[in-house]
């Protein structure tokens, strides 16, 4: 495990907590960590960068013994991770990879590693993550759905003023119905949004929707000077979806869905 330490705050006792290194991601040795960012914890981690080569990796010091995934805990993870790689090519780490020391991290992580790790780092200089959401009018979604199918109309007529318990098995399949044709749409949608931006990214990968309701949800793998292109293009876009379907972009983000890795655990 971890080392002990005295904890930080605490009344002059013996009180000791057994410290280990968690791992945000790998960047470039001479990228610099945002003076005004914080790592994780309760305080929170100051956030140092352990170098091996020309490879460094993002880590603070934490409390082995309380458990990770607190509320702030992802958002501080993944608040740090972004606002490096504004600045610098980032290789996110998976939320709670933790190494016994600084040691370690060289030893385990950055030496055996760290020409693929380089690589990789110089494939995405100069890229980010952006993600597309779109979420479809829930009104203007209906209109559509019951104008295709005759079923759903004459479904949604016979349940119109009537109990739950009186028309179970046709609210049943009319929420069947819709369930299908948003699914439909969505996967059609989202084709059509993609071959829309064809150009603008280098890979893409289509998430799994948040929300029921959902139209598209894309993250793209992109250069960060062509965010101005991409922003353009997609608003081009939203305005033939406009009243149908509501889209907003979010990033530049590291590249989470793309290159992801995972530290070796204690």
């Amino acid at each position: 495990m971890g080392r002990p330490a005295k904890e930080r705050g605490a009344p002059e006792q013996d009180t000791e907590v057994t410290l280990g290194v968690y791992v945000y991601g790998i960047v470039p040795a001479g990228t610099k960590v945002p003076p005004d960012e914080h790592g994780l914890g309760d305080p929170a981690g100051e956030v140092r960068l352990v170098r091996h080569g020309d490879i460094g990796a993002l880590v603070s010091e934490v409390d082995v013994d309380r458990p990770i995934g607190r509320p702030g805990d992802f958002l501080a993870h993944e608040r740090l991770l972004d606002a490096v790689s504004r600045t610098a090519a980032v290789l996110p780490f998976r939320f709670g990879s933790v190494l016994t020391n600084e040691e370690a991290v060289t030893e385990e992580l950055l030496a055996p590693h760290h020409d693929d790790f380089l690589a990789a780092l110089n494939e995405l200089e100069g890229c980010a993550e952006y993600i597309v959401k779109g979420r479809y009018v829930e009104e203007a979604l209906m209109g559509e759905i019951l104008a295709e199918n005759p079923e759903a109309a004459s479904l949604r007529e016979a349940i119109r003023g009537t109990s739950e318990d009186a028309t179970r098995n046709e609210r049943i399949r009319l929420g069947e119905i819709i369930a299908g044709s948003v699914e439909a749409k969505r996967d059609l949608d989202t084709r059509t949004l993609l071959d829309a931006l064809a150009g603008c990214y280098a890979q893409a990968v289509i998430r799994e929707p948040s929300h029921e309701q959902d139209a598209v949800n894309l993250a793209l793998l992109m250069r960060s000077d062509e965010q101005e292109t991409l922003e353009q293009r997609l608003g081009d876009f939203a305005e033939s979806w406009a009243g149908r379907v509501n889209i907003r972009l979010l990033g530049p983000l590291a590249p989470y869905d793309f290159v992801v890795a995972q530290a070796a655990e204690e």
